[in-house]
């Protein structure tokens, strides 16, 4: 009898852990992504972060209601979805149905739509919508020939996957993974890290970082429910407001705007420092002085600052002088953060919108040089190393004789 019940219990105990799940196998992957195949559509409540290399605080905090749908016909991205502002979510931030995208400005009741035409790429330049955007991740870490790790650990209410793509190239998700081609300025290493938390109860992720050597984005899926949406029939031109003006991504305004203030007083302004003092348009009295609207999270904005070190170096104070003002970001410790990893010591101020808006300001770098009066003499846009390095020199040159 004592046998037999000795028998029982092994019998039982052995059961019990064949049927426990082993967490850190690719065999729960494999469960993870057949709960994930599972998922026609989602709507969800995300919290998107951006965040610099080094940094403690997020440069960027985002908060936006999701409507997720799988869209297998689009072999590009795979799902169709739409952004909506949390506070209101009659009103869209950006959309995308499989064959164009639309960007909202909701202060200046402004869309842009991308048809894809514009710019040719081997891929769409988006991001995808979460469980889109997890979905090839995972697949990724189960069929990779390439050369990864992948590390997998349980903890109490979820399981923690790092996959690290180990290649000369960085590798991102727009849809299937593409590896990037190496853009004409250093990124520094090329490895690309994505983590993934999964909640144990449902074996689907909630939680993903992203990390490259330039930038780290942290997205976070809240209140989601799955499949309750109807899928037909979706179109970006769903979400355009009668009284919005839609404008052709690519349309020139922008810099029709630019170019109308060559000739023309620089808008004054009085913007804080990093250090949380103030400093003014007329605190400057050098003969020429350039504005540099610049992004902690833009890669040729990082480019350029070699360059700007050296020039700031290279003219007599009287001469020239150089302020860089910061347009995306307005936390002071990562903007401290990135003057030291940087190491640069020139001027670094915090814009503001009217100040993006006085000077039309949509994308980054542009430099504007102005005269002793103040006048704007050139605005140049984006940069390239050595021909945007020639272009800004001639032009002081030209001022300062």
């Amino acid at each position: 009898m004592i046998k037999k019940l000795i028998i029982s219990s092994t019998l039982l105990i052995v059961l019990l852990s064949a049927c426990k799940e082993n967490y850190t196998s690719k065999d729960y992957l494999k469960t993870v992504l057949n709960k994930l195949d599972k998922i026609e559509s989602a709507t969800y409540n995300m919290i998107g972060e951006n965040w610099n290399p080094g940094d403690t605080s997020a440069s960027q905090i985002n908060y936006s209601f999701v409507k997720e749908y799988n869209n297998p016909s689009d072999t590009t991205i795979g799902a169709k979805f739409v952004l909506l502002n949390k506070a209101d979510t009659l009103k869209p931030v950006f959309c995308y149905d499989g064959q164009m995208r639309a960007l909202f400005n909701n202060d200046k009741k402004g869309i842009i739509i991308d048809s894809f035409t514009v710019r040719k790429l081997p891929f769409r330049a988006l991001t995808p919508p979460f469980f889109n955007y997890v979905t090839n991740i995972v697949t990724y870490a189960l069929t990779s020939q390439g050369s990864i790790s992948l590390e997998m650990k349980e903890q109490k209410n979820d399981i923690y996957v790092r996959l690290t793509i180990n290649e000369d190239k960085q590798v991102e998700f727009f849809g299937k993974a593409y590896h990037i081609p190496t853009p004409p300025f250093d990124i520094g290493d090329p490895t690309s890290i994505y983590e993934l938390w999964i909640d144990k109860k449902t074996d689907l992720p909630y939680k993903v970082r992203r990390e490259m050597s330039h930038n780290i984005s942290v997205t976070t899926c809240q209140d989601t429910e799955f499949n309750k949406l109807d899928i037909k029939d979706f179109k970006a031109s769903d979400y355009f407001l009668s009284d919005y003006e839609i404008r052709p991504y690519g349309y020139r305004q922008a810099d029709n705007k630019k170019n109308a203030l060559i000739n023309h007083k620089a808008s004054t302004w009085r913007l804080q420092t990093v250090n949380n003092q103030y400093v003014s348009l007329s605190d400057f009295k050098s003969k020429v002085l350039m504005i540099q609207f610049t992004s902690v999270s833009c890669g040729p904005c990082k480019a350029s600052i070699p360059f700007l070190k050296e020039l700031h170096k290279d003219y007599r104070i009287a001469d020239f002088d150089f302020v860089a003002i910061e347009s995306t970001s307005n936390n002071t410790n990562v903007l401290k953060n990135y003057m030291e990893r940087n190491k640069f010591d020139y001027k670094f101020l915090l814009s503001t919108k009217d100040v993006l808006k006085d000077y039309s300001i949509k994308s980054y770098p542009v430099f504007f040089i102005l005269d002793e009066n103040r006048v704007v003499k050139e605005v140049i846009n984006g940069y390239g190393k050595g021909t945007t390095d020639n272009k800004i020199r001639t032009v002081i040159d030209e001022l300062i004789n």
